[in-house]
């Protein structure tokens, strides 16, 4: 079916959560106010609309392919990403020094769910050149910048992110591809990667590969990685290509879903060893891999968004059209369209709700990015740092988890034509589950989200966020409607009920390692529903307020009731959670391992 961009509600969020307005007094972002994101939308939905959604299903049903080494994306691939390059669409948040637009993440981030719902295998594509630029622009010497980065930014050259190998799945202290110096101050690279996305493809002139390598003498563990680039081709003292490098393509994953992404195999170095050029500092390769992991985990939880909104579509649709069965009501005396009746009417509220939810949250949380780059306050700067780092795991983690669930009730909804791949619901479910996993399990999230961002500062960053979700409960109950008072009960429950999960987490993470991380889990998607949902309460204080003045009140009477939904039916099972984690960690572990 055809997809169609929800503007009004990035907009909508992007304008009056996001406060877009604040994003552009910013240095270097003074022409990115409303009217630009508005524009800039716009045409990003004409061009994902027409251009690359069509080809989604035929990307399942016709994959990339593999011969002789060469990689063929589905038929309308090469042509598409020609147009998305020329578009200037990969350049949108880069720097305008690299033939970038500059504009910020507030903006950005509502085109990245844009080109996701659109196709989700072709828009991993850019999506990996964008880690790729972020962590050239961090850490690439000026020369290495100089050759590499306007070609990516441009798109007119791919990037790749080259962590995992067949020993070495997350656990990264294992890779053992070997990184060889030679006398000219380049290396020679000889090793196995695998689940390479993009890792060979026909859309683009060069692929420049990002590889994790270990340096003779290094230090075991993964104080010893360091990070080289690795072009496909070599790249000539003028800018041309030239030789084809050491690097080639052995095989391509057949998968559950995102069938039209081709996920590689690629060997280093097996004809005398692939060149490469170290980026930044030896053995200090991981720490600059983490610039392209925290860029990627917040896009996979932008393409868990983007899947969640296009099954919900396509569900909508079909309980639109499907005819089945009297209202329990009696309202029609003949047999209706599905949705109307109570079931039906439930499961789409959930999914509306659910990725609404974390839309608003993934949108505030760019601004926070944008801020922390860009605020001339240094003290804002790291108060927003802090913010943003610690929504990259709910982004990341409960976005993708949340879309699992919608994709799955799209299916339930179509009923036994869900489980028929010819209607089209069943590819959004095999198409979001690898966005559990990749780029970080959420387990992976979890402890992140557990070590890093919470016991490390004793939950102080998590408290502060603590702190103003209340100040919107207190808008609540000063609105006084029935909705705000609604909203308010499930709101106030669900943050005490994380305030009492990070008193644990912070309190007992040294003492009883296994307790807390048996936990870690429904902590994150438990803090991932309380700050949804608090964005969908300052939503509704918005939507009244916009209701009463007049302005579009369909629209804000919807996002006030979506507001409640999720009040009522998703946030209300915070507390019962937080009991699970601090009270249930015993019966996670009770059984010995022989028992399984």
């Amino acid at each position: 079916m055809s997809y169609t961009a929800p503007l009004k509600d990035m907009l909508f969020d992007i304008e009056h959560l996001a406060r877009i307005d604040q994003v552009a007094q910013m240095p270097a972002f003074e022409d990115a106010g409303l009217e630009t994101a508005q524009a800039v939308l716009e045409e990003c939905a004409k061009f994902n609309e027409g251009v690359v959604a069509p080809l989604n299903v035929e990307g399942d049903r016709n994959p990339s392919s593999l011969k002789d080494g060469v990689v063929t994306t589905t038929p309308g691939f090469k042509d598409a990403f020609a147009q998305f390059a020329s578009g200037g669409w990969q350049g949108l948040q880069h720097p305008t020094d690299f033939g970038g637009q500059g504009l910020p993440k507030t903006i950005g981030s509502a085109c990245l769910e844009i080109l996701n719902s659109a196709n989700l295998s072709f828009a991993l594509c850019p999506l990996l050149s964008d880690g790729a630029i972020e962590a050239l622009l961090t850490a690439g010497s000026d020369e290495l910048k100089a050759v590499y980065l306007e070609k990516l930014v441009t798109g007119q050259w791919t990037g790749t992110m080259n962590l995992t190998e067949p020993q070495a799945g997350s656990d990264l202290s294992l890779v053992r591809s070997r990184a060889e110096p030679q006398p000219d101050g380049t290396y020679k690279v000889f090793g196995t990667k695998i689940f390479i996305t993009y890792g060979e493809h026909d859309m683009a002139e060069n692929i420049v590969h990002l590889v994790l390598a270990r340096v003779a003498g290094a230090p075991e563990g993964v104080k010893g990685i360091s990070l080289f680039v690795v072009p496909k081709f070599m790249v000539n003292a003028d800018g041309s290509l030239g030789a084809r490098n050491d690097v080639h393509c052995v095989s391509i994953e057949h998968k559950l879903g995102i069938k039209a992404s081709p996920t590689a195999v690629l060997q280093y170095g097996d004809h005398g060893g692939a060149i490469g050029y170290l980026v930044g500092e030896e053995n200090r390769g991981l720490e600059y891999m983490f610039i392209m992991m925290n860029s990627a985990r917040y896009s996979v939880g932008m393409q868990g968004i983007a899947v969640a909104e296009r099954a919900y579509q396509h569900a909508v649709a079909y309980a639109k059209e499907r005819v089945q069965s009297r209202p329990v009501d009696g309202s029609i005396n003949a047999s209706a369209a599905i949705i109307h009746h109570p079931d039906v009417r439930r499961m789409l509220m959930t999914m509306r709700a659910h990725t609404e939810g974390c839309r608003a949250m993934a949108i505030v949380a760019a601004a926070a990015y944008d801020a922390a780059h860009h605020h001339p306050d240094a003290a804002v700067r790291k108060q927003n740092q802090a913010f943003y780092e610690f929504m990259v795991p709910l982004v990341k983690g409960y976005s993708t988890e949340m879309s699992l669930d919608v994709a799955s009730l799209g299916v339930q909804v179509h009923g036994g034509m869900g489980f028929i791949e010819e209607t089209g619901a069943a590819q959004y479910l095999r198409d979001a589950k690898i966005l559990t996993i990749y780029e970080g399990t959420t387990a992976i999230q979890a402890n992140d989200l557990v070590g890093r961002k919470t016991a490390r500062d004793g939950g102080q960053v998590a408290k502060a966020i603590a702190a103003e979700v209340h100040k919107t409960e207190v808008e609540l109950a000063e609105q006084g409607s029935d909705d705000a008072k609604a909203v308010l009960k499930h709101l106030a429950a669900a943050r005490e009920a994380f305030v009492k999960v990070v008193d644990f987490v912070a309190g007992q993470t040294k003492a009883s390692p296994n307790a807390v991380f048996a936990g870690s889990v429904p902590y994150l998607l438990s803090a991932g529903k309380l700050v949804a949902g608090w964005q969908l309460a300052r939503a509704l204080l918005v939507a009244q307020k916009l209701a009463a003045e007049g302005q579009d009140a369909p629209f804000m009477k919807t996002k006030i009731a979506t507001a409640r939904f999720y009040a009522e039916h998703i946030l209300n099972g915070v507390p019962a959670v937080a009991e699970s984690i601090v009270d249930g960690a015993a019966s996670v572990t009770a059984l010995p391992v022989e028992a399984f």
